[in-house]
């Protein structure tokens, strides 16, 4: 039984916004002034966001383009720094945040397995034992040996979604990626994601598709206006959702 949580604690980020005419060498502060080179603006895109994923359990992350989804998932896996507050992550760590995220373009698939497993926190000889079984789930037995830079953006994402599968996570992220690629695959993904939460992961996944929320999340976190806009079981937050932009029905992304 795997043993995975997320605590979540008044989360918040700010942005910079600067002018559009910045300069860019030293040469233009010097000539148009240090003023420019200050911010003219601090947005905050999340503030004051807390809950807690437990062990086991599928939390969805809902919300309008811009709402704050991708900047979460990033703050709570450590690839970016909150302003305030903090993101706890309990258990090795499995993120999926976009598609190939670590993978070099000049190397080969095979070549990004091993390098990517080994800064996953796998040893060279713990992903040389899992190769086979990465390769074959996805489905890449053809061109493993390709550069990176010759996949499909699907390709890609069904290389990065087998080897964080195959990291042992207790604690899953995901962004988005089960819209890339076909249906057979994303059902394929879907199963597994499954499959990992009745061995005790914790999830926390960003996505448009209400459906799959519905269906299979546990809590679902609604984010508008950089605040929690709702938090809950997920036909009522959906519901509340759907209320606010005027639609009596759940869109599929």
């Amino acid at each position: 039984m795997r043993d995975g949580r997320i605590v979540a604690s008044k989360l918040g980020k700010q942005f910079r916004r600067y002018h559009a005419h910045r300069p860019r060498t030293f040469q233009e502060a010097v000539a148009g002034g240090l003023r420019l080179l200050s911010p003219v603006e601090r947005l905050w895109v999340l503030r004051d966001i807390s809950f807690t994923v437990p062990q086991g359990k599928m939390v969805g992350i809902i919300g309008t383009n811009g709402a704050g989804k991708s900047t979460l998932l990033r703050m709570i896996a450590g690839v970016m720094k909150p302003d305030e507050g903090s993101g706890e992550v309990h258990g090795r760590l499995g993120a999926l945040l976009e598609i190939g995220a670590g993978f070099h373009p000049d190397l080969t698939g095979r070549e990004n397995i091993f390098v990517a497993g080994i800064v996953g926190g796998l040893t060279r000889r713990e992903v040389a034992r899992r190769f086979s079984s990465i390769v074959e789930f996805s489905e890449m037995e053809d061109a493993i040996d390709n550069p990176l830079h010759t996949y499909s953006s699907g390709m890609r994402m069904r290389l990065g979604f087998s080897l964080a599968i195959h990291l042992d996570p207790d604690v899953i992220l995901i962004d988005e990626v089960l819209s890339v690629g076909d249906f057979a695959f994303a059902l394929k993904c879907l199963n597994c994601i499954l499959e990992f939460k009745k061995q005790g992961c914790a999830i926390l996944i960003a996505t448009h598709d209400l459906e799959v929320c519905r269906q299979y999340c546990d809590r679902l976190l609604w984010l508008d206006g950089a605040r929690l806009a709702g938090s809950g079981p997920p036909g009522q937050v959906i519901d509340k959702y759907l209320e606010s932009m005027n639609l009596a029905e759940p869109v599929r992304a």
